[in-house]
């Protein structure tokens, strides 16, 4: 369940992320926290672009069609696919989220990295997520 969220500078102040924090809600790790950060407006074209499509399949997995506020992505039991990376120099290995589904599914929404995130034929017919020209919460 995604629990808070909010838009962050990124580290060179040349754009922004979207940091979406989750609690495992059952099993053996409840109550344990997992991040996301999505570089929502990045000078990397590539990076912004895997940011949008892993937005779409959260926004798919949790029912969300237009998201205007990522407090819309809040409260709703999502599953999560995690893989462990692991570590790099000083750090140990860490928890990464590498799809979604909708909670109780087993196949989970895996950003499609060919694809655009928007493309109609890609999601089965169904209605893609719609991103607000500007939302609230990247207003600030």
């Amino acid at each position: 369940v995604a629990i808070a969220s909010e838009m962050k500078a990124t580290k060179n102040n040349t754009g922004e992320y979207l940091q979406i924090t989750f609690e495992i809600v059952e099993g053996e790790h409840k109550g344990r926290k997992i991040f996301e950060r999505l570089n929502i407006r990045n000078a990397n074209k590539t990076a912004e672009d895997i940011a949008q499509r892993t937005l779409s399949a959260l926004c798919r997995a949790v029912g969300v069609m237009q998201l205007s506020d990522s407090e819309q992505l809040h409260d709703i039991p999502v599953t999560l696919e995690i893989a462990v990376e692991e570590g790099k120099g000083e750090y140990g290995p860490q928890n990464r989220i590498k799809g979604y589904s909708p909670a109780g599914q087993s196949q989970p929404h895996t950003p499609r990295t060919s694809a655009p995130a928007y493309a109609a034929a890609s999601n089965g017919g169904q209605q893609a997520p719609q991103v607000a020209s500007t939302p609230v919460w990247k207003r600030k």
